[in-house]
């Protein structure tokens, strides 16, 4: 189907938005009436523009507070709304959106409502435009759709039509299944949007935290599906008021949005195969990753790494044979190390490796998806990888799931085999840190790609404010990444990222570690104070996690005993031991490790 984007979605002058739609393959645009009067091009300049990108202009919007009012009100609603056609006609627009009055609206009747609608429907007809009535989910009197529809149906004129908001009707709790009942004629126009479960009024919600498809907590699967079967034809608009995207590059918000239509598509013509496929864009079918396959680290100097792992019992299995790379392991869990290219960077997480069951049909969706391809040099005889760039620059490789040690480990050269005497048995999850420019894309992005699922978000309190943080994860767990925005006092660089691997004795583990001369995080007494309050734990297991600075927590189904490195650059490394089916990550515990580390930078300084 077309696809289209409400201007106000994102950032810049109204040129620079046209530019940015149509190089992310929009098909059209919705023109929003603040970015035309704050520009300097007339509408006949932008008709053209759009003209010459191969974009169509699809509605403009909105119009606001027309009808429910007294009749000397209207008489000036009906100039304002002449000189709106007026305007639209000039773009070449022939749909205009009017949104249910909320400010001026005096008289509670649908059939005044109606009878105005009417008068401006015989209007807008005389400028060659039609408008389309959407019920806002903060009108006065009109705020369901349903109401809308029937004020529409009373109005009964072939210029006046309604226009299906997502937002306004899911925001609301509405159930979108009476759509079907719309006649399809009358559907002029769709709008759609995601938004987070908040619980606040929908004008601030709308306003500031609307969301692409499949960011969300919407069933936008389901909604387009009614709106499909009452035989709706138009374009599939996105409009998505967010106070994030307004601030970011629109090349990348653009493609960010396209992406989420996109995958959108493709959800409900797999929920309806038999219905709209031909008319949906639908993209190549890719099972979710199976395990992670590396960990890659990057610096100038990665000595100071090397000797963490061999104090934390990794092996190191040789150097590449044609680059400046090195492997570590421990049972199934490979941590690379990477100073190729990397002048003057301290160590930070540059790649996570995934084990697919299709690779191909994984690179065919990535390339459908618009994902940024990473590029390596690669030699004949070296193994190939699937590539992608995530929206926070973290390069995403992916090979053939397989038993025991992928072929690209015979690249490495000189080094030892490894026993896993250390009990670690694999990557557990890789925390990301997010800037707060990408946290949104990188949800959509795992999600589309690589069908992570998110788990609820979470808030994290910390020295410096609150950590939001969102887990992107796979049904039985074998991929974690949570994904943690740092409060914009930090502006994401003082916030480290992190590797947790799997243990099958932690306190064995944290033991040997101390007596080959590992610093661990320390932390703090209070904290086992705290434990042996909240727990009941025994004065032995309280001073065996205190000897080794071990933290602890439990859930109804399991219980979690878990340690920290220090950081080292802007990355450090966790281990843990999960008993019972515990599945959690400890998060009571993040506030002590954030304030541990913030006191460990202070007297490393």
């Amino acid at each position: 189907m077309k696809t289209s984007i409400a201007t106000v979605s994102l950032a810049g002058s109204l040129v620079e938005k046209l530019h940015a739609c149509a190089a992310a393959g929009f098909d059209g645009v919705e023109v929003f009436e603040p970015d035309l009067i704050a520009g300097d091009h007339s509408p006949e300049e932008i008709r053209a523009l759009a003209r010459r990108l191969g974009l169509t202009l699809d509605l403009y919007q909105p119009l606001r507070d027309l009808e429910g009012v007294d009749e000397p009100t209207f008489a000036d609603n009906l100039r304002r709304a002449a000189a709106t056609f007026a305007t639209a006609q000039r773009l070449g627009i022939d749909t205009v959106l009017v949104c249910s009055n909320v400010a001026t609206a005096t008289v509670d009747s649908d059939e005044v409502s109606a009878d105005q609608l009417r008068r401006i429907g015989d209007v807008a007809q005389t400028y060659g435009v039609r408008i389309a009535f959407e019920a806002l989910a903060w009108g006065r009197f009109v705020d369901d759709y349903r109401r809308a529809w029937r004020i529409v149906d009373l109005a009964d004129h072939p210029a006046v039509g309604a226009c299906l908001d997502s937002f306004h009707v899911l925001s609301r709790g509405h159930d979108p299944s009476a759509i079907v009942e719309i006649p399809a004629e009358k559907i002029f126009y769709l709008q759609l949007a995601d938004a987070p479960a908040l619980s606040m009024d929908v004008l601030s919600w709308s306003r500031h935290h609307r969301l692409f498809p499949g960011e969300g907590a919407f069933d936008l699967t389901r909604f387009v599906t009614c709106v499909l079967e009452a035989g709706y034809g138009g374009p599939l608009s996105l409009e998505v008021f967010n106070d994030t995207f307004r601030q970011t590059d629109p090349r990348h918000t653009a493609v960010h949005a396209l992406r989420s239509l996109l995958w959108l598509q493709d959800k409900v013509a797999a929920a309806n195969p038999e219905n709209w496929k031909p008319a949906l864009t639908t993209l190549t079918p890719a099972k979710p990753p199976v395990a992670f396959d590396f960990v890659e680290l990057k610096a100038e100097d990665t000595s100071e790494v090397e000797v963490l792992l061999g104090q934390l019992g990794f092996t190191m299995r040789g150097r590449h044979r044609t680059k400046p790379v090195s492997l570590w392991s421990a049972g199934d869990a490979r941590v690379v190390l990477n100073e190729q290219q990397a002048r003057d960077q301290q160590p930070h997480v540059a790649a996570v490796g995934l084990q697919v069951p299709d690779t191909a049909g994984t690179s065919a969706r990535a390339a459908e998806l618009m994902a940024p391809v990473a590029y390596r040099r690669t030699y004949a005889s070296e193994q190939p990888f699937g590539a992608a760039v995530a929206p926070d620059g973290t390069e995403l490789y992916w090979i053939a799931e397989c038993p025991g040690a992928p072929a690209w480990v015979g690249e490495f050269e000189g080094g030892l085999d490894d026993s896993n005497a250390g009990g670690i048995d694999a990557i557990d999850h890789v925390n990301l840190t997010q800037p707060w420019q990408t946290a949104e894309d990188a949800v959509l992005f795992l999600t589309s790609v690589f069908g992570l699922t998110p788990d609820a978000p979470a808030e994290v309190p910390g020295p410096t404010g609150l950590v939001r943080s969102q887990v992107m994860r796979t049904a039985d767990g074998s991929i974690r990444l949570p994904l943690n925005v740092a409060p914009h006092v930090l502006d994401g660089s003082g916030m480290p990222q992190h590797v947790a691997f799997a243990c099958t004795d932690v306190v064995g583990l944290a033991r040997q570690a101390a007596d080959r001369g590992l610093d661990f995080l320390r932390v703090p007494d209070n904290y086992y104070d705290y434990l042996h309050g909240r727990f009941g734990l025994d004065g032995d297991q309280l001073a065996e996690l205190r000897r080794h600075h071990l933290l602890y927590d439990r859930a109804p189904d399991g219980h979690f005993v878990h340690f920290y490195t220090r950081t080292v650059g802007s990355v450090f490394f966790e281990f843990v031991q999960r008993f019972g089916h515990y599945d959690g990550y400890g998060t009571d515990n993040a506030p002590v490790r954030l304030a541990a580390q913030r006191g460990y930078a202070g007297r490393s300084r």
